[in-house]
């Protein structure tokens, strides 16, 4: 593929243009998206739930966040944002830490990577709710209710972001708690 005509660049994003017609959006300021799948040692799931411009509605979603978007920290190490953006967004700080499952988030549309990791043996240091342009509720929730508690915010109206479940599941077979199989 031969260099992209930049269409337009924002503050955060930058629209691009293939040479054979094709458009998709990169973020020049960040190197990926980190997700927390963040279990609690009595087996519940902390969710966050805020209001997103883009779909206008308020979206139940794993705490997330994007690596490298602070000026002078642009190498980032995911693991690293990951952590930082639990604790801004939930007051949760965890000891133990692994990759869970990456992907992009949308292929046709962005060049966005999706990196989600599983937060273990976790301690509240503080309230959470993000930055002060964030209005973060945290939700926690028992892992063993996390479809119906999920199907329950749907009947309200909210969103409920899809990785959530994808993240369940390739938790719950690491677990050992299903019979299903992992593709990779």
């Amino acid at each position: 593929m031969s260099d992209p005509i930049i269409r337009h660049s924002g503050k955060h994003l930058e629209f691009r243009e293939t040479t054979d017609g094709w458009e998709y959006v990169i973020r020049p300021n960040a190197r990926g998206c980190v997700a927390i799948f963040a279990v609690t040692d009595d087996n519940q799931l902390v969710l966050t739930e805020q209001f997103r411009p883009p779909v206008e509605r308020n979206v139940i979603e794993l705490p997330a966040g994007l690596a490298g978007d602070i000026p002078l920290q642009e190498d980032e190490p995911l693991e690293t944002a990951a952590r930082r953006e639990l604790k801004e967004e939930t007051g949760f700080v965890a000891k133990k830490w692994e990759m869970l499952i990456e992907g992009p988030s949308s292929a046709g549309l962005t060049t966005e990577f999706n990196t989600i990791f599983c937060a273990r043996e976790m301690t509240r240091v503080a309230p959470g709710g993000g930055t002060r342009d964030e209005n973060i509720k945290v939700h926690i929730v028992d892992l063993n209710d996390v479809n119906t508690w999920c199907g329950d915010r749907r009947a309200e109206g909210k969103l409920v972001d899809f990785k959530i479940f994808a993240a369940l599941e390739v938790f719950k077979v690491r677990e050992g708690k299903t019979e299903g199989r992992l593709w990779y």
